[in-house]
């Protein structure tokens, strides 16, 4: 039973909030191909940008002695959401919209996302260097351990307050999403421009509008991700580039375009990567003395170091057997 309680901590609440990191990830990408037709590759820095943002935030919080009862970076969240939605406001102003003006293809608008890349990543290594931070510095990290009351069992399930405050932010980010897309004029408005552009324009919907809240929504998004990412691990110049492939694995899985697509992606994703990397000789050791032969001592689908490979294959598997994703979003 203990390795069970091992399995549930290590597969199961990893890939709660690993899937929540992807998914409100997932989110901003498909909102910006759905309603602008290309892939943002510079997404992922916006989640880092973002959680530097919260960073800061929070340690001029403690400077001024604010003392809540939950982690800091979360206090300060809804202000770095709203300067990171007005950062991205400003990189579509400067960077996509003269582009869009002059006609570019969605391939130019995507090598241009790959220069904010760089610079968004070159700007953070020339102001915090290339070491790492945490939120934690100054504050504890509380971790709960739950007892099992079953018999035998001396493992608990634990889980720390910033990965239960992240599933928690993340369900309300996605009721929140859900209620403006279909019950506000502007949310239907966008997804009449996701399905149809060029309709939307004739029929009379302001489509800069439009562009101007998904960039709003998708960078706060990104910034809410980021700072989470950070809060369970540690803040660093390159934190989300290295999930990019996740993120657009979740994006495309669950279909591009579809926002609800992207929040299944998202869990698909970060479940099938813990449960690679698990070791399933773990479950067998029970048994061990029961069989007539020796049970391996590593018996995982893929190292860890190896478990971006997992969202690959099945980003392969789903271009080849449903290019339109699950929700069957924009042909990829």
């Amino acid at each position: 039973m203990n390795e069970l309680v091992f399995f549930f901590n290590t597969v199961l609440i990893s890939g709660v909030v690993l899937g929540s990191i992807y998914a409100i990830g997932a989110i901003g990408v498909t909102l910006i191909f759905g309603i602008l037709r290309f892939a943002h590759f510079a997404h992922g820095d916006m989640m880092t940008m973002g959680g530097f943002i919260a960073f800061l935030l929070a340690m001029a919080a403690s400077a001024m002695g604010i003392v809540a009862p939950v982690p800091t970076g979360f206090v300060v969240l809804p202000i770095a959401m709203v300067i990171a939605a007005g950062i991205a406001l400003g990189l579509d102003k400067v960077f996509y919209a003269p582009l869009r003006q002059r006609g570019a293809r969605p391939v130019t608008l995507l090598i241009a996302s790959i220069g904010v890349t760089l610079i968004i990543q070159g700007l953070i290594r020339l102001f915090f260097g290339a070491g790492n931070y945490s939120f934690f510095d100054t504050e504890t990290k509380q971790l709960f351990k739950i007892p099992v009351p079953i018999e035998g069992v001396t493992r608990t399930i634990n889980f720390t307050m910033p990965q239960l405050l992240m599933v928690i932010c993340t369900v309300i980010a996605v009721l929140a999403l859900h209620l403006f897309l279909t019950r506000s004029r502007l949310g239907k408005a966008m997804r009449a421009m996701a399905d149809n552009a060029d309709l939307a324009q004739v029929s009379g919907i302001n489509t800069k509008l439009v562009v101007r809240v998904t960039w709003i929504i998708a960078g706060a998004l990104a910034c809410l991700a980021g700072t989470m990412l950070a809060l369970d691990v540690s803040l660093k110049p390159d934190l989300a580039f290295n999930i990019v492939l996740p993120i657009f694995a979740a994006a495309i899985v669950g279909g591009l375009g579809q926002s609800y697509g992207a929040i299944a992606g998202g869990f698909l994703i970060g479940f099938a990567e813990t449960l690679a990397i698990f070791n399933w000789a773990i479950l067998l050791r029970p048994f061990k003395g029961m069989v007539p032969f020796e049970l391996p001592t590593q018996l995982a689908i893929v190292p860890t170091e190896y478990k971006l490979t997992v969202a690959f294959v099945i980003l392969v598997v789903v271009l080849l057997w449903r290019p339109t994703g699950i929700f069957r979003g924009a042909s990829t």
